[in-house]
């Protein structure tokens, strides 16, 4: 009976996981498939394999230079994802182990303020982008991210569980605060410190309010705006419109693989004992 029930877990997980795939599944065989076939589909999976769509795609780079939107995603987000990793630790380190004064009321502030939604400092960021002439260039989308709370909340917790006796045992053998940080904090809350950043450049990446606000220029678009630019004028053309979505998803779906064992490290972590 036990292997009985164990097997019925794994078909139904399994048979949803094959449920929750089977969009982007779609979505890639779709894409590989000529106009004609998927305006008149008989399967899902393609007839005529073509990488057609793909190449007009990313071949057309006067209205729509989708290398380009391509490169400034991934520098965008690649920025974000190394600033906050950065600061958000050097806060958190020291909210939790340098004891600064008022770092208690801080972390209150930042929680408080990741309760407001970020649509209300879209005019008083605009405004302040104007007056630093930063508008219309990578800074502005940048900097702004960089400020989220998220991160210094996230990593405080998750350091609040590393022993006291680790640094005072490095500090002994005679290790700086920036040593005991550097070579004794963050690899312990390396799965945390993971963890962020897959979420910080995901976040970047998906983001679609902040370039459509702040930035002017058609080439200095990151991937989401393009590819909504790009649908809008070819909405009719199913298999150039979600070739444009397989290539906004697919380098998520690698970063995810790629480092999901450190999410699943960081969410089953209950911290270290003495």
């Amino acid at each position: 009976m036990k292997r009985l029930a164990e097997g019925l877990k794994n078909g139904l997980m399994t048979f949803l996981g094959l449920v929750f795939l089977s969009p982007i599944v779609l979505m890639v065989f779709t894409s590989m498939k000529p106009e004609s076939e998927v305006l008149n589909p008989e399967s899902a999976i393609p007839k005529h394999w073509t990488l057609g769509n793909f190449q007009h795609v990313l071949g057309w780079s006067e209205e729509a230079p989708f290398v380009r939107w391509l490169l400034n995603s991934v520098f965008v987000s690649t920025s974000t994802t190394l600033l906050v990793l950065t600061f958000s630790s050097m806060a958190a380190y020291a909210i939790t182990r340098l004891k600064v004064p008022g770092g208690g009321v801080f972390l209150g502030i930042i929680v408080g303020a990741m309760m407001i939604p970020g649509q209300l400092f879209l005019v008083p960021v605009y405004l302040l982008l104007s007056k630093l002439h930063w508008l219309d260039t990578p800074a502005a989308l940048i900097v702004p991210a960089t400020a989220g709370g998220f991160g210094v909340f996230m990593l405080s917790q998750f350091m609040r569980s590393v022993p006291e006796s680790l640094e005072e045992a490095a500090i002994l053998d005679g290790c700086t605060t920036l040593g005991v940080f550097a070579n004794v904090v963050l690899p312990l809350c390396g799965p945390a410190v993971a963890t962020l950043g897959i979420f910080t450049f995901i976040g970047s990446w998906n983001d679609f309010l902040g370039p459509l606000v702040f930035m002017d220029s058609v080439r200095d678009y990151t991937l989401p705006v393009g590819i909504a630019l790009y649908q809008a004028s070819y909405y009719t053309q199913y298999g150039l419109t979600l070739a444009t979505a397989v290539l906004g998803t697919v380098p998520l779906i690698i970063v995810f693989l790629l480092f999901q064992r450190y999410i699943v490290e960081s969410m089953s972590s209950t911290g270290l004992k003495d």
